[in-house]
């Protein structure tokens, strides 16, 4: 799509946006319901989750139907009228395509388990270890075995996610030509963009082996053959289109092969998810732990990515939300004391960089963490392995909850806190997940009255839109030792932008060299106001500020 570096795309996941009809679950009428303040934010394309024929098992992630919409969610003259809506204010829709497996119910599988072998070969079938052992030792990402029997055949199937999501074959020319039909399909509905989930897992080795220990990501990540399954997917659906954004969701990959996916020549992708910078707060690698995020490492990743991509011509997706996250004000500030600071230093810090920054639905009214107490709330298939494991591992109920409390992945997926009437003004029913309890003080109808964090974001598309040096500009990473304060260099031909953003509370004092304090300087942004560099420069708690320097 033209001018792809000052686009701005917002994540909505359509469980949880807006439910039109009191069935405790969002749909696609709820969505049009709130097209207009979409517009008004400013951004240029909506992701939605999957909304496609689903057993909702993962929450959309297991498909039982490409080509259709699940009822749950509305029918196809819905999403059209959604496509036309949005379109009258000049956004875009992008579709969660997941073609790393389909569910255990979508006929592709049904048909192998019937005996079909040509579907059979769809899918990733072994037989077991001449000793009866499973086919490899690979365990799956929501806990157990990543093998699962195949019917009564004494064979197993792949499923590196749930059990009833089954690995597809890649390897099968058949397998990619049925996807690349399922991308037309959509691209002839209107749709602009598409997010691929997991997508550097679909290039599984022909002979499968045994992991080593640390080595078993290495194993499905990120084999070289990926790159030539998405050249070709490209080649054949929205690679024959100038006008479409596509980005992949990219697990445990390198910078070397981000930029190999995402640099226009190769004819790839647009850009690609990276996942490094929120794993910092994980304990010797491990998710499921409560341990304070590491900033120097944090600085550091972020920097390695900006750095790399740029000198490579990648692209990144810039994110401190989704739908698989904990909310980041919650995680890497304080929005009990210092709401407003700590969500718009968050986004200042990423939308000033280089790449095209997410925005994640409710981040924009500064939405946190739910804090349920009680492990029955939670929906999430992954947090109630977790917490079986936790208690296995011995901890109390209390110390598991702890944990759950901060890292599940129903954190970010509560409904969206529209007004101070029931359930947030989501529903009119009983919503499918509970509605965090500080919706009565935190939602959209109050922040647009009084509130200052949905301005900021406005703000802040307005500048990365009208002021080249943010859209495509070089990025210099500056600062990398300090302790409390992240910033950032951006430069193009006319001027250049300094960036500091300060991740504590309380105050810090910074030297500015004089190279720049001598220079003329202008305030571009920030979230105390306007200020002047100086030689000896304070950072209030969770300040952002962001100065255009004349070259």
């Amino acid at each position: 799509m033209k001018d792809i570096q000052k686009k701005v795309i917002y994540q909505l996941y359509p469980k949880s946006f807006k439910d039109s009809d009191g069935n405790g679950i969002g749909d696609i009428q709820g969505i049009i319901s709130k097209v207009p303040y979409l517009a008004e934010l400013g951004i240029d394309m909506i992701w939605m989750n999957p909304i496609f024929v689903s057993p909702q098992m993962d929450n959309g992630y297991d498909i039982t139907d490409y080509y259709a919409i699940d009822p749950v969610f509305g029918t196809m003259a819905d999403f059209e009228e959604l496509v036309s809506k949005l379109k009258q204010h000049g956004i875009e829709i992008m579709f969660d395509m997941v073609f790393n497996h389909t569910s255990t119910t979508h006929e592709w599988f049904q048909k192998a388990l019937a005996g079909d072998k040509e579907y059979q070969d769809y899918y990733i079938i072994r037989d077991p270890k001449e000793d009866g052992s499973l086919p490899t030792n690979w365990g799956s990402k929501f806990g157990g075995e990543a093998w699962a029997p195949f019917g009564d055949t004494g064979k197993y199937y792949l499923h590196l996610f749930d059990v009833t999501q089954a690995d597809l074959n890649w390897r099968n020319p058949k397998v990619r030509q049925e996807l690349q039909k399922v991308v037309n399909f959509w691209l002839e509905k209107g749709i602009k963009g598409f997010r691929f989930d997991v997508l550097n897992l679909i290039g599984k080795d022909v002979a499968l082996v045994d992991s080593q220990g640390s080595n078993e990501k290495s194993l499905y990540t990120d084999r070289p053959i990926v790159h030539d399954y998405i050249h070709e997917l490209n080649q054949a659906s929205f690679g024959t289109l100038e006008d479409i954004i596509t980005v992949g969701e990219m697990s445990s990959t390198t910078v070397e092969n981000g930029i190999l996916y995402s640099n226009p020549d190769r004819n790839e992708l647009s850009m690609i998810f990276s996942f490094h910078h929120l794993k910092v707060d994980y304990k010797d690698g491990e998710k499921w732990t409560d341990h304070p995020f590491d900033f120097l490492e944090l600085k550091r990743i972020l920097n390695e990515w900006q750095a790399g991509m740029s000198d490579g011509n990648g692209w990144n997706a810039l994110f401190w939300n989704n739908h698989d996250q904990p909310r980041a004000n919650s995680r890497f500030g304080d929005p009990q004391r210092y709401p407003f600071e700590t969500a718009s230093m968050l986004a200042q810090t990423i939308h000033l960089l280089r790449g095209t920054p997410y925005i994640y639905q409710g981040e924009e009214i500064g939405m946190t963490n739910p804090d349920y107490d009680d492990i029955s709330v939670y929906r999430d298939i992954e947090s109630h392995n977790a917490y079986r494991d936790l208690k296995l591992a011995g901890l109390t109920h209390q110390e598991a909850m702890h944990i759950i409390k901060k890292k599940s992945r129903d954190n970010s997926r509560t409904p969206m806190q529209w007004d101070n009437s029931l359930h947030a003004g989501f529903t009119t029913g009983e919503p499918w997940l509970q509605v965090a309890a500080n919706y009565p003080e935190v939602n959209v109808e109050k922040e647009r009255a009084e509130g200052k964090i949905f301005r900021y974001y406005q703000e802040l598309i307005r500048i990365r839109k009208e002021h080249a040096v943010i859209a495509d500009g070089s990025y210099e990473g500056i600062r990398l030792d300090d302790p409390e304060v992240f910033a950032y260099i951006r430069e193009n031909e006319e001027e250049k932008v300094l960036v500091l953003n300060h991740f504590y509370a309380g105050d810090y004092t910074i030297s500015i060299p004089e190279e720049w304090v001598n220079k003329a300087s202008s305030f571009l942004a920030g979230n105390y106001g306007e200020r002047q560099l100086a030689p000896s420069f304070t950072l209030k708690p969770y300040e952002t500020i962001a100065f255009r320097i004349t070259k």
